[in-house]
């Protein structure tokens, strides 16, 4: 890949990454319930999914999906129903105060933390349909295919953690001052469970 190609590439990975949706909402609540580190295992959770969905449209089962009104509706709404169901439970969610119940939300398993955010990215039909038009515009036909798949992936992938980690849960920091109070624990998670729920109702409605 050119490097002119890449910059192109890095550019549009950038400004994919830093637009708000599922991903950076799911990282932010991970950053303030399990802290900035630990936060790190939704993130890769999410950057799994995006591979799948490369490899999805790289072998070309992508156009099946996206042409299919039956496959994409059942994904689509299958997405937004765990996000309406991530929302309403964390809406609903009591504060804790209680410091060993504060210590288990802390310590909640890396790969319980993996696997939400998999499911987060993987359940959204429109990131096929965007990585269809996405990556043909940095693929060479007449190179080899294989290299330029590794090098496009990576390259959205490394990104996405960065920005993720780097911006959206450090961001998410900043909130950590309402987390020493019922009223602050209670006012972030109906804040996160509305905006999980408004994403969730926008990914089944907008077609």
């Amino acid at each position: 890949m050119q490097f002119s190609l890449w910059l192109a590439l890095a550019g549009a990975g950038a400004l994919i990454s830093f637009t708000p949706g599922a991903g950076a909402i799911n990282t932010m609540n991970n950053s303030l319930t399990s802290g900035f580190r630990r936060s790190i295992w939704g993130i890769l959770g999410q950057q799994a999914a995006l591979v799948v969905h490369v490899v999805i449209v790289a072998l070309g089962v992508g156009v099946l999906v996206a042409s299919s009104p039956v496959a994409f509706n059942v994904i689509r709404y299958a997405g937004a129903a765990y996000l309406v169901y991530l929302g309403i439970r964390q809406f609903l969610s009591k504060p804790e105060l209680d410091k060993e119940q504060a210590a288990a939300l802390r310590n909640e398993p890396a790969w319980s933390m993996f696997r939400r955010g998999l499911w987060v990215n993987l359940l959204n039909p429109k990131a096929i349909v965007f990585f269809l038009a996405f990556m043909p515009q940095f693929i060479r036909p007449e190179q080899p295919l294989l290299p330029q798949y590794v090098m496009l992936t990576a390259t959205v992938v490394v990104i996405d953690i960065l920005v993720m980690w780097f911006f959206f849960a450090l961001a998410a920091k900043s909130f950590q001052r309402f987390t020493h109070n019922a009223r602050g624990q209670k006012i972030l998670n109906r804040i996160f469970g509305v905006l999980f729920v408004a994403v969730g109702v926008l990914l089944a409605v907008i077609h």
